[in-house]
């Protein structure tokens, strides 16, 4: 089950030709990855205790359709589980208004261990004890492709 932010697009996320900057789009998903992981239980302090860190291995940005200033963006969020110690976040960014696709992103992200400075190897594992609300992350569903 996917998880959606509405992100208002505000004077400062614009550039001099009056669009979305590109690194805004960039900043919509990790608000909205964040908000969907804290809206699933995790909290921050727990991480930080465990000496566990988020980590983006890759990010890819599709621009379909320009955001203005004023209009609002649903980012639409899904967790995908691949392998073990990988999770693929798929972000659809659609303007409110109109429904059309702003932007498609896709972020490839795993869970490391600060101490030993390494990959933990059960990515599952571990959002499944950090997690209050597995359906957020599409865990009930374990989406593994």
């Amino acid at each position: 089950m996917a998880h959606t932010v509405r992100i208002n697009v505000r004077t400062d996320d614009t550039d001099t030709n009056g669009h979305v900057r590109n690194s805004r789009y960039l900043d919509y998903g990790v608000h909205a990855r964040w908000l969907t992981l804290l809206h699933s239980g995790l909290d921050p302090r727990a991480l930080a205790a465990r000496r566990l860190g988020p980590v983006d291995l890759e990010t890819t940005v599709r621009y379909r359709k320009e955001l203005v200033i004023g209009d609002d963006v649903d980012v639409l969020t899904r967790f995908l589980y691949p392998e073990p110690r990988t999770v693929n976040v798929l972000q659809t960014l659609t303007r409110a208004s109109d429904g059309v696709v702003a932007a498609e992103i896709r972020t490839v992200n795993a869970i490391m261990d600060l101490q030993h400075r390494k990959l933990l190897d059960d990515v599952v594992g571990a959002y499944r004890t950090l997690l209050t609300d597995h359906v957020s992350v599409d865990l009930d569903e374990l989406s593994i492709r």
